[in-house]
């Protein structure tokens, strides 16, 4: 049984000539577990909300939509709403009440439901998704992963025939993320539900899904199971390949003739076959890098010694008694979980709060006794989490042109220096559109072009990976690597482990409101079970410091 068909559907956006979709055919059967990827602004976001009528963009259609073999024209509201279930990507945007329970009962209320069927419901979703033990909490008390669990058990609640998900996991940290995808998993398998999501993470949700469909430019280009997409991707040389499960790009990365694996297991399986009958390349046999080393001597950027702060009076501590320094030119990394509080701490840095007790200094100053100018300008600058928060004109062009309004630079100057970070974080074709109207990974570029204008010194990045695809990581990697070796101080906050370990030089791991250890990239994720990537999970049974994809690549390849 077909739960949707769509036949030739193309969209265009309003006072656009070029398509966002381009003659999608696709069937998705009931039960199926479909994940679309593809680059950001491929059009993934856009096809799922076409979907469901109440949040498709404006613009042109052409084609047919069926839902369960009826035009999705004349499917009416109510019907939608009960049996197609749609969680977005930012959580708070979809959460409408205040307290948890309330949450769970709203959707039930909205379609006017007795109350003892909501009652019955609400126990049985709660149960189901573990919610009890919050039950009762308000919702600004949540952590990112409760409150996008939360969304996900209520729309559970109303029994969705469908489950449309748009990138859930952008936000949740590596542990948060992996358990809403097995809950999401579960639902497939115990309820049955069709699950049609987009992700950039696909380490995690590749192994799990039926069907694997790839897009670009509006089109989809490859179809099938992970295997075959991936093997398809390999062969185009396409860079969506690059963000294909670890265990697939080493296996690429080395020349064999067995079965591709998916899984982290079926790496390690994989390995362990390829090793067999050679002798395993010891560890001081590969290169340790190219990562830059900072001297201890550098001067402290950034320094935090017995630091604490509170949002209330009375609230409870979210920093404790913080002590660290980052030094000049240094690539710092700060992980761990969601609300543990590392995007307090770049708020600490950049002024925006202040400690109720110990110091924060910025070059040696207190940020928030410095004037806007002498912090911001040529100093330091900030990547919010939301994007959003930063747009504040009609256009992209006139929110980079807004950056430097007040900048004594000629008018050509001006122009140039534009046009030079527009063709970094390729904009271009995104100029003179509405920032609202990007997708999440064209939103964070944009925003990256806006504080990267000010040539800050110090740069603050909060999630900067959050909603772009692997293509787009390798660039942006490269252009911070290029900032960092200029002498730029680089502070990032972020649940990518595989791009901290790659990238970063010094990873500090949060918890409760605190730093509990510090190293260099490496030795910080050989030492770590679960905050470690997927290529050292796959090969520490043979080399404990195989972190990066690189460098099981190199030690197979130097194995003989």
């Amino acid at each position: 049984m077909e739960t949707y068909r769509i036949e030739n559907v193309s969209f265009t956006f309003p006072e656009k000539e070029k398509k966002a979709l381009a003659d999608i055919n696709l069937t998705i059967k009931s039960g199926e577990f479909i994940t679309i990827c593809g680059k950001s602004g491929c059009g993934k976001s856009t096809l799922l909300r076409q979907l469901k009528a109440i949040l498709t963009p404006h613009g042109k259609r052409s084609g047919h939509i069926y839902f369960s073999g009826q035009l999705m024209e004349e499917v009416d509201q109510r019907t939608q709403a009960s049996e197609i279930g749609f969680v977005l990507q930012n959580p708070d945007n979809q959460i409408v009440t205040d307290k948890v329970w309330h949450e769970l009962a709203f959707g039930l209320e909205s379609l006017g439901c007795d109350t003892a069927t909501i009652r019955l419901r609400v126990a049985e979703m709660a149960s189901f998704f573990g919610i009890h033990t919050w039950f009762r909490k308000n919702v600004s008390e949540l952590s990112g992963g409760q409150k996008q669990l939360l969304n996900l058990a209520s729309i559970m609640a109303m029994h969705p025939s469908v489950l449309i998900l748009d990138e859930p996991t952008s936000q949740l940290d590596p542990i948060a993320a992996s358990d809403f995808l097995e809950t999401v998993k579960k639902i497939n398998r115990e309820l049955g539900t069709t699950i049609i999501m987009t992700e950039h993470r696909l380490e995690e949700i590749v192994p799990i899904t039926d069907r694997l469909i790839v897009m670009d430019e509006g089109e989809i280009i490859a179809e099938g199971t992970p295997e075959q997409v991936g093997t398809a991707l390999g062969r185009m040389k396409h860079p969506m390949f690059l963000s294909m499960p670890t265990p697939m790009q080493i296996y690429a990365g080395v020349s064999n003739s067995l079965p591709c694996p998916v899984t982290v297991k079926e790496g390690r399986q994989w390995l362990n076959t390829y090793l067999s009958g050679k002798t395993a390349a010891s560890m001081e046999e590969v290169s340790e890098g190219s990562t830059a080393v900072v001297s201890s001597a550098a001067a402290a950027a950034i320094s935090f010694k017995d630091v604490w702060f509170k949002h209330e009076k009375n609230g409870a501590d979210i920093i404790k008694d913080l002590t660290f320094k980052v030094k000049e030119g240094q690539f710092y990394c700060l992980v761990g979980g969601n609300g543990t509080g590392k995007t307090t701490t770049l708020s600490l840095m950049s002024g925006i709060v202040q400690p109720y007790r110990g110091k924060v200094l910025i070059g040696g100053k207190n940020p928030a006794k410095m004037n806007v100018q002498e912090l911001f300008i040529n100093h330091v600058g900030i990547l919010p989490q939301n994007p959003q928060t930063l747009f504040v004109k009609k256009t992209v062009r006139l929110d980079l042109e807004e950056m430097l309004s007040q900048s004594t630079m000629s008018k050509e100057d001006k122009a140039r220096k534009i046009a030079d970070i527009v063709a970094f974080a390729e904009l271009a074709h995104l100029l003179d559109m509405h920032p609202y109207d990007l997708s999440g990974g064209e939103q964070q570029r944009a925003a990256l072009a806006k504080v990267l204008l000010l040539e800050p010194r110090i740069l603050l990045l909060d999630e900067p990976t959050k909603g772009l695809d692997g293509f787009f990581k390798e660039k942006l990697a490269q252009f911070l690597q290029k900032l960092n070796a200029n002498g730029v101080t680089i502070v990032m906050v972020s649940h990518d482990v595989e791009f901290c370990a790659k990238y970063g030089e010094i990873c500090s791991m949060f918890f409760d409101g605190s730093i509990i250890t510090t190293n260099t990239a490496s030795k910080f994720f050989a030492g770590n079970s679960f905050y470690t990537t997927a290529a050292n999970r796959m090969a520490r049974h043979i080399w404990r410091d195989g972190v990066t994809i690189e460098d099981v690549i190199e030690r197979c390849q130097r194995s003989l």
